[in-house]
């Protein structure tokens, strides 16, 4: 019992604790200004906006709800994506492509019709999906083969394929021939040259576990690694040396940055967004995190505006139908 009782007074301490620090850290500005019920079953995954139609795309399990965000209405879906993660977005071709996770594959889509083109098989259970501008390819990052799968959109064939040392979650590209991938199952960020592609090198993220949500300063050669145990990582992405470390909501699963405003977002299953402000290239203070939803793990940034997008379940439990909703922060 005296055990018990010391181990209950040391958990309320650090609660204390974590409160007083709460209370002294600055609020950011930002905050919840508007909630929209979009409704519909299903659990829910990546976020992707399209800041010049307005739309925002959210993976839910069989199907892409697509989102005008000044109305909050559902405008259309692509339907038949089973276990859908993400979304990339190519104006130019006018197509966009999303990662099946159930089924092993890539659907490429109309951006104005939302009507499927073609479907293309990718590794095992793609997840993270991004269209790298230097290469002109789209990648898939494939959870069960721990590979990437290289697509050409235009043509909506495979193009290639990198083998990666662990299992890839998000990834970022710095547009002149390398992209960064974490690696979830082995607390490493990888180093994709498109060129050859290979991986070239990883460095570890000592401290971190499960790293998922990845953004980049491509300025100051900065990626932010955001921890489900609570750390985001700054590191150098020239050297894979950690500047900083810095606690952050649990549970996050996404990560942005906001290059015009100087501000790091992450977004924490437990319920609310870090903000974080860059100060310089190596020097980085803490807001007081922002209360959303338990839940509300993933988001989209309209940098421009300088507006965060969320979605959770207003009712607390995953895939409930009717209670699912957008969440709006601004300043």
């Amino acid at each position: 019992m005296r055990i018990y009782r010391n181990f209950s007074l040391t958990l309320l301490m650090l609660a204390l604790a974590g409160t007083l620090l709460a209370q002294t850290q600055k609020a950011s500005g930002y905050k919840v200004t508007r909630r929209v019920t979009l409704g519909g079953e299903g659990g829910w995954d990546y976020l992707t906006l399209d800041s010049e139609a307005h739309r925002l795309y959210v993976a839910r399990t069989t199907r892409v709800m697509v989102i005008d965000v000044d109305s909050g209405k559902e405008v259309g879906e692509i339907p038949n994506t089973n276990g859908v993660h993400g979304v990339a977005l190519l104006h130019k071709l006018g197509r966009g492509v999303t990662t099946n996770g159930k089924d092993d594959s890539a659907t490429l889509f109309d951006l104005k019709t939302l009507a499927a083109i073609a479907t293309v098989k990718t590794g095992g259970k793609p997840d993270g999906i991004l269209f790298d501008k230097f290469s002109g390819l789209v990648i898939t990052f494939n959870g069960k083969s721990n590979d990437s799968t290289l697509i050409d959109p235009e043509k909506a064939v495979v193009a290639g394929s990198v083998a990666l040392p662990g299992r890839p979650e998000t990834a970022v590209s710095d547009g002149k021939g390398k992209v960064f991938v974490n690696l979830e199952d082995k607390n490493l960020i990888a180093v994709i040259d498109i060129a050859t592609r290979k991986v070239v090198t990883t460095w570890p993220l000592t401290g971190c576990e499960e790293p998922t949500g990845l953004a980049l300063d491509s300025a100051n050669r900065r990626l932010f690694s955001g921890c489900h145990n609570g750390v985001l990582f700054v590191v150098d992405a020239d050297s894979g040396r950690i500047v900083q470390k810095l606690a952050i909501g649990n549970g996050v699963d996404a990560t942005k940055y906001d290059k015009k405003a100087g501000l790091i977002f992450t977004s924490n299953g437990e319920g609310n967004i870090s903000v974080i402000q860059q100060e310089g290239p190596d020097k980085y203070t803490s807001f007081a995190n922002v209360a959303t939803q338990k839940g509300a793990k993933t988001m989209a940034l309209n940098a421009d505006k300088h507006v965060v997008y969320s979605v959770a379940n207003a009712a607390g439990e995953d895939g409930k139908p009717g209670a699912f909703e957008l969440i709006v922060l601004e300043k």
